[in-house]
């Protein structure tokens, strides 16, 4: 599995639903690039159980990372009418009616695979191009990508573990809080709180103050 922090996340092109309800064919991460950070996470599969909880949770949060100007886009390896299929079913049967954040359908599953988070077996033939031989789907990936295109957060999870949203949020405050202030973020660090100058001088003073 690959280790992006600190390397440009993989640039794609591919169909997303947007809005709830809109098929778009092209769809970039790279239209962030110096305006937004992104909060770019995958997740298994359409129609499933632990999925629509962590769908419905990044929505619930929306205006929280909208208000900080990042971006969330969720993807999987569903077609994008698979997509917009669950979207129309509402939250108490099991859908995601209601979120407006992009979708991306990464048919093709190279996105998944640049990402580092696909999951089944798999090989490339002397083409290069990808043959699967077992299911093929995403782990439960989340990456926060910087303004500059750069990978400066990255977990996996394995597909029973729903991730923590808060948890997403707290890492753009702390991505934030670095670019503003220069200072680094310590153990459990939240939005409010000092940081650290990254000196044994700052640590020292920071240490003696908490």
């Amino acid at each position: 599995m690959a280790v992006l922090v600190g390397k440009k996340a993989p640039s794609f092109s591919a169909p997303a639903v947007i809005n709830g309800n809109q098929v778009v064919e092209d769809f970039s991460l790279d239209q962030f690039i110096g305006k937004h950070p992104v909060v770019f996470f995958f997740y298994p599969k359409d129609f499933t159980f632990v999925c629509p909880s962590e769908l419905h949770a990044f929505q619930a949060k929306l205006a929280e990372f909208e208000a900080r100007g990042a971006k969330v886009v969720a993807c999987s390896t569903d077609t994008p009418e698979s997509h917009w299929g669950w979207l129309q079913v509402p939250k108490a049967k099991g859908g995601i009616e209601g979120v407006t954040y992009p979708i991306v359908a990464d048919v093709t599953k190279t996105i998944s695979e640049a990402f580092g988070v696909l999951a089944g077996e798999y090989d490339f033939d002397m083409d290069g191009n990808l043959i699967a031989t077992g299911p093929m789907i995403a782990y439960r990936g989340l990456f926060l990508i910087d303004k500059e295109g750069t990978v400066m957060h990255q977990l996996v999870n394995n597909f029973p573990l729903g991730r923590n949203v808060d948890e997403a949020l707290r890492m753009v405050d702390a991505l934030q809080f670095f670019e503003e202030n220069g200072e680094v973020c310590p153990a459990n660090w939240s939005k409010g709180e000092a940081g650290m100058k990254a000196t044994f001088e700052g640590v020292a003073e920071y240490l003696s103050a908490n």
